[in-house]
């Protein structure tokens, strides 16, 4: 039995994105998942986001928990009932929350890994590192406010970086069974995001050469949201196709 709605604030909440090869992207796709490219390119990255209050709908807010997350993700498309569909793919997800990772992949979707959350953050600059405990994954960015996105990113303009983000609002992470993804779907009350300087960042996902060879994965460019409230939806989970 799935929770059909969780609402709560998002606190906090950057991405990280990367401009990366399409072919290398495809690798980590399962069937019928493609990359969504922006002016030729493919898009993933990291996210790294405070949650607060989060609790099912029209229970009250003093209920809720709150948790550090941070999610590795891929932004897709791919056809459904002859129609073109996008949204991301979350091949990892980590948490600060021992709950969350009790109910991911029950009652909350997708599979969520234990995590140790270290954060200091300003008005101006944020500091986020992150070490799972199983060893697989660690990241550490250090961001700062800026009033423009990077002349070298891919997106042409910041409102167009919103829109292609705020579009992927369907997300799809690995679950128990191999043959299929759960789905979950993010609505904000008032979707915005400023752009971020990137002082210092590092992954093991996306620093790893087996993964990303040389070259294959760019810093592009990273997005700030504060203070946003917001809603889960569970979503049909999406079916995937044998090799």
């Amino acid at each position: 039995m799935r929770i059909p709605t969780i609402q709560g604030t998002i606190d906090r909440r950057i991405l990280v994105n990367y401009r990366v090869d399409p072919s290398v992207l495809q690798k980590f796709l399962p069937s019928p998942l493609r990359p969504k490219l922006i002016h030729g390119v493919g898009l993933a990255g990291i996210c790294l986001i405070r949650l607060k209050y989060i609790r099912p709908q029209m229970l009250p807010a003093q209920i809720g928990i709150s948790s550090e997350n941070a999610a590795h993700r891929i932004a897709v498309e791919w056809e459904e009932n002859g129609e073109r569909r996008e949204g991301v793919y979350i091949p990892r997800r980590d948490t600060s929350s021992q709950l969350v990772t009790f109910v991911g992949g029950r009652i909350f979707p997708g599979i969520h890994h234990l995590a140790t959350f270290q954060v200091a953050e300003s008005d101006e600059r944020f500091h986020v590192q992150l070490a799972s405990n199983d060893g697989e994954t660690w990241v550490d960015v250090e961001a700062q406010r800026v009033s423009r996105l990077p002349t070298t990113s891919i997106f042409t303009s910041l409102e167009e970086a919103s829109t292609f983000f705020e579009q992927g609002s369907v997300g799809y992470s690995m679950t128990e069974q191999a043959d299929q993804l759960d789905g979950l779907e993010l609505r904000c009350a008032n979707w915005k995001v400023e752009p971020l300087q990137i002082i210092k960042v590092r992954s093991s996902f996306f620093d790893n050469p087996c993964r990303f060879p040389e070259g294959s994965a760019q810093l592009d460019c990273a997005l700030l949201m504060q203070n946003v409230a917001h809603t889960w939806y569970s979503r049909e989970p999406l079916h995937l196709k044998s090799a």
